[in-house]
């Protein structure tokens, strides 16, 4: 059993989108945004931890009248929210980008270069818009890559080679590259598609957490946060509220403070926002 006192003392609550704080249709219920709208009255701010762009999160953001700094790309930014000031960021190095780029005309796989608000393509791999999974992102075809390289925060390759998407990850993997980290896996949604995705390593939702808690000057024992899959695992920070619905991963719900009996569908979310809504009106 958790402590209910802590219920008020509730300062900030960062929630994850896809699977938490979104349907299954990608939307935010009525319900949730009602509770969120009495939260802020009375002081408790609300953020985003999510693996999506800046840009991808600011209709949300907008639509619960978000004051607050959000987490995107699994950590890899903070940018303040609606000013667009940048709290943090971890760019690939321009060699790696180079580098990446120059394996994939070699093996003849779609890269595209993601940025904060936009991805971007070339004609030659005019496939990536259609094909790759990045929900709500904003995609642009441009001439050529040379003047994207800076500002970086990942590389995104897709092929149905997969023996050729497997030995770019390996080539830019220690030892041949040092401080990237890549994510490999097959598409849930296009049938033989293979994914890589590089970052510069060290970043993670957690890091960013605790970046932000900083910035707020927001202890971890005043901060709620929720999530439902493998990468909210660093979100849940030990001295924070920690809070699952069903549809989570059981390794998360080991971890949590609070599980909610109902789905991202099922207003799960608002059931644990109105938790904090009570708490702080007593």
């Amino acid at each position: 059993m958790f402590d209910k006192n802590k219920l008020k003392k509730i300062k900030l609550i960062v929630a994850d989108l896809d699977g938490t704080l979104l349907t299954n249709t990608g939307e935010i219920s009525s319900k949730t945004k009602e509770v969120i709208k009495e939260l802020k009255k009375e002081g408790v701010l609300i953020s985003f931890a999510s693996g999506r762009l800046h840009s991808a999160l600011t209709d949300f953001a907008e639509q619960l009248e978000i004051k607050t700094p959000i987490i995107s790309l699994d950590g890899s930014m903070i940018k303040d929210y609606p000013r667009g000031d940048i709290l943090f960021e971890s760019y690939v190095p321009a060699k790696y980008v180079k580098k990446a780029l120059a394996y994939a005309d070699k093996f003849l796989i779609n890269v595209a270069l993601c940025h904060s608000d936009d991805i971007y393509y070339t004609e030659q791999n005019s496939v990536v818009p259609t094909i790759t999974e990045k929900f709500g992102a904003r995609f642009k075809e441009v001439p050529e890559y040379n003047g994207y390289i800076n500002n970086t925060l990942e590389i995104t390759m897709l092929s149905d080679f997969k023996d050729n998407i497997k030995h770019v990850r390996d080539k830019m993997s220690f030892p041949y590259s040092f401080g990237l980290t890549s994510s490999y896996f097959r598409s849930q949604r296009h049938n033989g598609i293979y994914y890589l995705e590089i970052r510069r390593k060290g970043c993670n939702k957690g890091k960013a957490l605790k970046k932000l808690l900083r910035y707020l000057k927001i202890s971890q024992a005043e901060t709620a946060v929720m999530g439902d899959w493998h990468n909210d695992i660093y979100l849940f920070l030990p001295k924070t509220l920690k809070i699952t619905l069903t549809n989570s991963l059981p390794e998360l719900k080991r971890m949590a403070d609070i599980q909610i009996p109902k789905d991202n569908n099922q207003d799960g979310a608002a059931e644990f926002l109105e938790m904090v809504l009570r708490a702080k009106r007593k």
